[in-house]
């Protein structure tokens, strides 16, 4: 059993700037920042990484009872035997990572927290909040960049694998994912994209992941699981289509995909995979017959709130493990699904589709599907994004709808001018 030492005080600051001062002393960077609403921390350093919370022994002080944060981040497919990207191939695979440092946001006020294996040194809590009460305002950056194109064939070849296993019964559905480099016309930093996420207009969970010289970061609309108490959340997002600025095509358009058949029943595949979960493991199960629509800046989605109350002895993780990947990005049946993305997909995933989030020591906490994401080393980067294959899909229809969902990402840097180059990296094998 490991003992941990946490010490949580009030911290009447904004918990951005403060982070924007406090990072330049850690390696180990960890941000798991809702947009919508005060759920929202920002780790630095770490204090320790466990398998298992049950692992965990701790100790609470300081003025404020708020629990040790443990940050989770885990791959989409982590048996896949293909090598995944030289950057993801720099992260270890931990399960659970307790910062030494987290500055929290949430419905009772912001808070700093302080964790250590041994007794926590008020020096430490003393400096780091002197520090971060005199951080300045941020600042956004702006940052060109050069985007290589995958082929239209490429994709074409990948989708045309997809709808072939589909016409053999051997899946329902697949989603299909592109990777598209990015290079940067001078040097980045974490930092950068993670401030022009959270004050930009993407919407959504802000997540960040930095080890050493690299990170991952991007902003999801998808929650895979919420957990308060017995109390337990999650979401059917699937089925796309733009939007516009004009407030009648823009209903035009929610109209007609809540119409469209294609969009329905790839949606409906994840409702049927999520309500199937849910009534294993929990009761009074609450999946409404109909999805809604989800707005976001350059696209819309239909989704499908899911509702739930946890059986005794069912937990956050397990519940994640049942629960992830979803058929909204692995496909139908899941299992089979995987299989064919391996084959398909010239490239392992890694963290890109995963399910991301943290966990408290009292063991709530929430995940989300790290959609929109991409990873860096302050140089160059990939971006990723995926559609669903359905019987009826165009392959010219999909690429154009992961174009728009690349643009949550990309928004990373500021605005700064793209240009765009013809290239192959990755695709269909």
């Amino acid at each position: 059993m490991t003992r941990i030492f946490s010490f949580t005080q009030p911290l009447d600051v904004d918990i951005v700037d403060a982070f924007c001062l406090l990072q330049k002393g850690f390696t180990d960077q960890f941000v798991y920042y809702r947009k919508d609403r005060p759920v929202r921390f920002m780790g630095l350093g770490r204090c320790i990484a466990l398998p298992m919370l049950d692992d965990a022994e701790c100790e609470l002080s300081g003025p404020a009872g708020e629990q040790p944060v443990f940050f989770s981040f885990n791959r989409f497919d982590a048996h896949n035997p293909a090598p995944a990207d030289e950057l993801f191939q720099s992260f270890p695979s931990l399960h659970f990572m307790l910062p030494e440092v987290v500055l929290i946001e949430n419905e009772r006020g912001t808070f700093l927290q302080v964790n250590s294996l041994g007794p926590v040194y008020a020096g430490r809590v003393e400096r780091f909040s002197r520090l971060a009460l005199s951080a300045r305002p941020r600042t956004r950056r702006s940052i060109d960049y050069t985007l290589t194109l995958d082929s239209r064939e490429t994709w074409e070849r990948a989708v045309d694998d997809g709808l072939a296993a589909i016409h053999a019964g051997r899946v329902d559905k697949v989603v299909l994912s592109r990777r598209l480099k990015v290079r940067a016309a001078e040097p980045f930093s974490s930092k950068d994209l993670l401030v022009n996420l959270i004050d930009g207009t993407a919407h959504g969970t802000v997540l960040l992941y930095r080890y050493a010289d690299v990170f991952f970061c991007g902003c999801t609309p998808e929650l895979l699981v919420r957990k308060r108490g017995a109390d337990l959340e999650s979401m059917c997002l699937a089925g796309t289509c733009p939007t516009s600025p004009d407030a009648q095509e823009n209903a035009r358009l929610a109209a007609a995909l809540m119409a469209d058949q294609k969009n329905r029943t790839e949606h409906d595949y994840v409702v049927r995979f999520i309500r199937d979960v849910l009534n294993r493991t929990c009761y009074s199960v609450d999946v409404p017959a109909q999805p809604t629509i989800m707005p976001l800046t350059c696209i819309q989605h239909l989704m499908t709130p899911a509702r739930a109350k946890l059986l005794d002895g069912v937990d956050l993780w397990s519940m994640m493990g049942d629960l992830h990947p979803t058929p909204a990005v692995s496909g139908a049946p899941v299992g089979e699904a995987k299989m064919l993305i391996r084959q398909v997909e010239a490239y392992n995933r890694g963290f890109f589709a995963g399910a991301c989030g943290y966990v408290d020591a009292a063991g709530d906490g929430e995940f989300s599907v790290a959609l929109r994401t991409g990873v860096f080393d302050g140089e160059i980067g990939y971006v990723y994004a995926g559609c669903g294959i359905v019987d009826g899909s165009r392959a010219a229809d999909e690429y154009d709808e992961i174009a728009l969902k690349l643009k949550t990402v990309l928004s990373a840097f500021g605005g700064g001018t793209e240009t765009v180059v013809a290239g192959v990296d990755g695709g269909a094998r």
